[in-house]
């Protein structure tokens, strides 16, 4: 039979399999190749193709593919877990946060992640990499796939599946240790060679390769505070007992979720009070500066801390970062020649540190108004001076970076980084990336706001993505306060809205295959309305109905 593969018309006996294929032209790829994209339709490599066919290599220098590279790598820790520390002193394996380019867990039971424990697991993963053993798959019912998973043990996945409308699954196995995964796996684990494992927190680290350098392992670069958000967040979980999707469901089931929105949203004002207490406390703060990635509602985060600042007798002023764009013939460009409004080339740093610094001293500033659609800088007689109880809250991209700022004294800043920082996961195996909560909320929002399809938003992502790698991170460890944006409950109301968007994404366009992947996503859900959400919540700033301009 005569396939295309990648570019080039190669005659296969039949019965060639996807795997057998791309092992003869892995030579042609520069990373380890983790599936195959047969006729613009994602595959697992133990698929055969057929005559005529098109095939491209999905390797782990993709997102899809880097994916599927860390979904391997965790079943080969799992079951390197399971063989040396065994299932009797090991009650579950918990698979928590992604930690820069690491994925950190836990273990509970009487065996613990120490150096030692951790030195055995990691030699028994690199034996079974060099073994190249197959990652088998075979589909059973959902009822069976409950009995198993409560065999195993593993309580999650059982309450998993007691909510699926599906009745049938896959099952992974490495070895004989069965699991599931939310994503396809590759086809063996000899393409996954490049890995760490050590001690971290109480737990274990778990450092994987990315996508930009596929096979090179990244230096482990601690992010403390960002780690501690996480962890309070998860404890939070843990007491509230909604640790999964499927303790969301069983809330959702019970008629709880009015007391859980409640409970969630008074602990978020909390949050937002005690960090207006610490402005408040600090003294001499006249520039509160904020930022965080795309969709982590830093709008309505804006709004409430000026209330809390109000309480305690400071009046907050908005400044948006964005008015102080360059006009639009003078904004840096990418390669590809389309305007970069990420880069901090794209902002007129100098006039933004005059006004500031003239703000400081006393004086009147008449501040700019971009507008966004001429793409020039107006002056509408937006004019502002600071007396003693006078604050500016800054909002932009670039606000934890001092370049933004330079000319301002340390000690009137007050920085914070605000993320929507999931603490919700599938089941102890399969995390939720805060990437996918963020994507969803960005889809809703830029539906109703800008009347934008799914696919727009899809497409554009992996730009966003890499002006948040470029612009944000890098500095977030340099905030004086942290705020985590993620609702407990927001999915299930997100997946009224989303659902229909990504629905109506064509099956042909390059976008199918993530909205395919979110809509499978979506599906572990229950749904739920927002009849019960209050309108000052983050969530209102996508879903509608905020009580804030946003």
């Amino acid at each position: 039979m005569e396939i295309n593969v990648l570019g080039k018309k190669r005659e296969y006996a039949k019965g060639t399999t996807l795997y057998m294929i791309s092992k003869e032209v892995e030579k042609e790829l520069s990373a380890p190749v983790m599936l195959a994209m047969v006729n613009g339709k994602l595959k697992e490599l133990r698929k055969c193709p057929k005559d005529g066919d098109v095939v491209e290599f999905i390797t782990s220098a993709s997102e899809i593919g880097n994916k599927t590279y860390r979904r391997g790598m965790v079943l080969v820790f799992l079951k390197a877990v399971y063989t040396v520390l065994g299932a009797r002193g090991l009650e579950k394996v918990r698979i928590e946060h992604a930690i820069g380019k690491g994925i950190y867990g836990e273990f509970e039971g009487k065996a613990q992640p120490t150096a030692e424990n951790l030195a055995k697991i990691k030699a028994e993963m690199e034996r079974l990499v060099a073994a190249d053993l197959p990652f088998e798959k075979r589909v059973v019912s959902t009822e069976e796939a409950k009995e198993i998973f409560h065999r195993h043990r593993m309580y999650d996945k059982e309450k998993l599946f007691g909510y699926r409308r599906v009745s049938k699954t896959n099952i992974y196995s490495l070895g004989g240790f069965e699991d599931y995964f939310y994503g396809y796996m590759p086809a063996s684990s000899g393409v996954l060679k490049v890995f760490d494992l050590f001690p971290y927190e109480g737990g274990f680290m778990l450092m994987l390769p990315d996508k930009e350098e596929p096979l090179v392992l990244p230096e482990f670069k601690e992010q403390k505070k960002f780690f501690d958000v996480l962890q309070e967040s998860s404890r939070w979980g843990r007491i509230m007992g909604v640790e999964t999707v499927g303790d969301m469901n069983s809330v959702l089931a019970r008629g709880e979720l009015g007391e859980m929105i409640l409970v969630q949203e008074a602990l978020m004002e909390k949050k937002i009070g005690d960090i207006a207490a610490q402005i408040a406390a600090k003294g001499n703060v006249k520039f509160v500066m904020i930022a965080g990635p795309s969709s982590s509602g830093k709008t309505t985060f804006s709004h409430r801390l000026s209330i809390q600042l109000k309480t305690l007798g400071m009046r907050p002023h908005p400044i948006a970062v964005d008015d102080y764009f360059v006009n639009r013939e003078d904004t840096p460009k990418h390669p590809d020649g389309s305007y970069n409004f990420e880069t901090l080339g794209a902002i007129d740093v100098e006039l933004f540190n005059r006004d500031m610094s003239a703000l400081l001293r006393g004086e009147e500033v008449e501040l700019p108004t971009y507008n966004f659609k001429t793409g020039q800088r107006e002056y509408k007689g937006n004019k502002k001076c600071l007396g003693p109880e006078d604050i500016l809250v800054i909002e932009g991209i670039h606000g934890l970076n001092d370049a933004l700022s330079h000319s301002l004294p340390v000690e009137s800043k007050f920085k914070i980084y605000i993320s929507a920082l999931t603490q919700l996961n599938i089941d102890e195996h399969n995390r939720i990336p805060t990437t996918d909560a963020r994507m969803l909320r960005r889809i809703v929002r830029d539906a109703r706001t800008r009347g934008a399809s799914a696919a727009r938003t899809i497409n554009m992502w992996p730009s966003v993505r890499q002006g948040e790698e470029e612009n944000i991170f890098p500095f977030q460890e340099s905030a004086d306060a942290m705020f985590n944006s993620a609702l407990i409950y927001e999915l299930p109301l997100i997946k009224q809205f989303a659902e229909p968007l990504l629905f109506c994404v064509d099956p042909e366009s390059p976008e199918y295959v993530e909205a395919k992947r979110l809509l499978k996503f979506l599906d572990y859900f229950l749904g739920a309305d927002c009849e019960a959400v209050p309108r000052n919540s983050v969530l209102r700033e996508f879903i509608g109905g905020s009580c804030f301009k946003v």
